[in-house]
Order: C-alpha cells, then structure tokens, then sequence
C-alpha cells in the first residue's frame, strides 16, 4: 500500500508541472504581444500595460489554482 502512495505522489508533482506549461506559455504570448503593441503604438502605453497585466493576474491565477487543486482535491 505505502507504493501506492508513493506513485500517487509522484503522479501529482508531474501533473502539476504539466499543468504549469499553459499559463507559462500565456504568460509569453501576453508579454510579447503587449511589448509589439507598444512599439507600434507609444502613445496607448497606458492602457496597453494595463490590459498585459490584467491578463497577467488572470492567467497566473490558474496556474496558482493548478498549484492548491490537488492539496484539495488529493
């Protein structure tokens, strides 16, 4: 029984780590689309970083919810 256990565990780190994969690649295209619109655009500075990191909150909130689902869950 304790192997179980022990797989059990281990199943869950790497599902994690595969679940950090979205956000992170998110995270890439929201700064790299935010920094071009930026460049073509240097007067709508203000509300282009304010949509980035409103996106940003947004997706590193599932990735936090990735983190202390299977706490819960588990």
């Amino acid at each position: 029984m304790s192997v179980l256990a022990a797989v059990n565990g281990n199943l869950g780190a790497i599902g994690y780590g595969l679940a950090a994969i979205g956000p992170g690649i998110g995270v890439g295209i929201i700064f790299g689309q935010g920094v071009q619109a930026i460049a073509r655009q240097p007067e709508a500075y203000g509300l282009i970083r304010q949509n980035m990191l409103l996106g940003f909150v947004l997706t590193e909130a599932l990735a936090l919810i990735g983190l202390v689902a299977p706490f819960i869950y588990g």
